[in-house]
């Protein structure tokens, strides 16, 4: 679920930011520490799973950041 959300961000916002969707194994997600199988950052800080997983609260999330 978190993968569409994502998707959806980065078409919603694709002018505004740089998104880059990684699975955990991704040589990308090594510098993290990932402790579950959904986990979203935003500009190197964890989104919280409960805005992350809508997107509604998600694409409101970004606004507010930009």
């Amino acid at each position: 679920m978190a993968i569409g959300v994502a998707h959806d961000m980065k078409k919603n916002f694709e002018d505004l930011i740089n998104l880059n969707i990684y699975t955990n194994d991704a040589p990308e997600a090594q510098d993290f520490e990932i402790k579950s199988s959904t986990t979203v950052f935003a500009d190197g800080e964890r989104v919280p799973l409960d805005i992350a997983l809508s997107s509604e609260t998600m694409n409101t999330y970004l606004k507010e950041r930009l």
